[in-house]
């Protein structure tokens, strides 16, 4: 008998991070996830997150919160293959918050790429945080020492001190570690193309998301110039931007991430549309818990042949989980039959805001969700 969803629980966290995390358009020093759990009418049990960062994409955190209140209370009653086909249907508009609801029944089904028989292993990149000087020859020995083979340097601040910085990290790595820029769409169209072209492709896989998500033309021009391949993150929001990517000279890769395709298969869907459009596709998130990481480190193996970004567990102060994933020497490491255990300490800790479909009056009713001290 097909279960069906009995309860929906969401919670909005504040989760401090260990070091600041400086991107073009923001710095980091706590990460805010949406997170659900969904109970299942046999007892089994799921959950789902993702961080809606302001900038990253069209969707905003309130509007997000208010989206997953609203699905989860019409979900209460119905099998898991009713609601998800019901989640689908809003991608990719508002897939953040049907990937915090999607991948929780995944989780709450035991999807099968996510039942490890045997040990995996993912290896990881690690972002360089330092700006320069003799800290940022601390922060790279301290990275290639870890295992680190894969760095992400930020750009997309200032084309002509970003470029110097770049040369030094490729100084004093040597053939050590491969490096991977990112500028999260911070650059214009002529300060883009202008920093691509004058690259020293020596160490460098790719750029990533030169100029604002919507310009496509603008990403177009700086992949034309660029010396080295350009990946497209921010932009691929679903399989035909993954195909319309794949119609660009000069851009190799693609980015994907769980939170914009909602579900595990969805996630694969995207990993064979890259490989039809000619692309190689990365995958990971770098802002997020271990839930979404282990998902996606779990959904690796067939997708990608280099780095994983699901990195974002490594940047909290505190776990949210009783047991994490293990991180050995640069990599994640999914031991057999790992299966993850939320801290319900932790989770009622870091809760701002939740939400209950228990405590609805009907199954497709709706009500805004209550603060904590309106719960307790």
């Amino acid at each position: 008998m097909t279960p069906r969803v009995e309860r929906v629980e969401a919670w909005r966290l504040d989760l401090p991070i260990r070091v600041p995390y400086k991107v073009s358009s923001r710095t980091f020093t706590a990460f805010d996830p949406i997170l659900a759990r969904v109970t299942l009418s046999d007892g089994r049990v799921g959950y789902g997150e993702a961080i809606i960062s302001p900038g990253y994409g069209h969707e905003m955190p309130e509007t997000g919160w208010e989206v997953v209140r609203s699905l989860a209370a019409t979900l209460r009653g119905m099998t898991t293959e009713e609601a998800s086909t019901r989640l689908l249907t809003f991608l990719p508009g508002d897939a953040h918050a049907v990937t915090v609801l999607a991948s929780a029944i995944d989780m709450a089904l035991g999807h099968p790429a996510l039942c490890a028989r045997a040990e995996r292993r993912v290896p990881l990149l690690a972002p360089v945080n330092a700006t320069g000087g003799a800290a940022l020859e601390r922060e790279i020995e301290a990275l290639v020492t870890e295992g680190f083979s894969t760095l992400k340097v930020k750009v997309g601040f200032d084309a002509g001190e970003d470029a110097a910085r770049v040369q030094a990290i490729q100084r004093l790595l040597g053939r050590r570690a491969t490096i991977r820029l990112d500028a999260n769409q911070g650059f214009a169209r002529a300060d883009g193309i202008r920093f691509a072209a004058g690259l020293d492709p020596e160490g460098i896989e790719l750029f990533e998301q030169p100029c604002d998500m919507s310009d496509w033309a603008a990403n177009a021009a700086v992949a034309l110039a660029s010396a080295v391949p350009v990946m497209l993150d921010e932009s691929i929001y679903d399989v035909a931007d993954i195909y319309r990517a794949g119609t660009l000279p000069g851009v190799g890769y693609v980015k994907v991430k769980l939170k914009k395709f909602g579900t595990l298969d969805g996630l694969a869907e995207a990993g064979r549309a890259a490989r039809e459009a000619g692309l190689r596709l990365v995958l990971g998130d770098g802002v997020a818990t271990e839930i979404i990481c282990w998902m996606e480190a779990a959904a690796a193996s067939g997708l990608i042949d280099n780095a994983g970004e699901m990195n974002g567990y490594l940047k909290l102060s505190r776990p949210l989980l009783r047991n994490p994933p293990p991180f050995e020497r640069g990599e994640l490491v999914i031991p057999a039959g790992y299966w993850p255990e939320v801290d319900e300490a932790v989770l009622r800790g870091s809760a701002s805001a939740r939400f209950d479909t228990a405590r609805l009056n009907h199954p497709l009713g709706c009500q805004t969700g209550k603060t904590l001290s309106e719960d307790t």
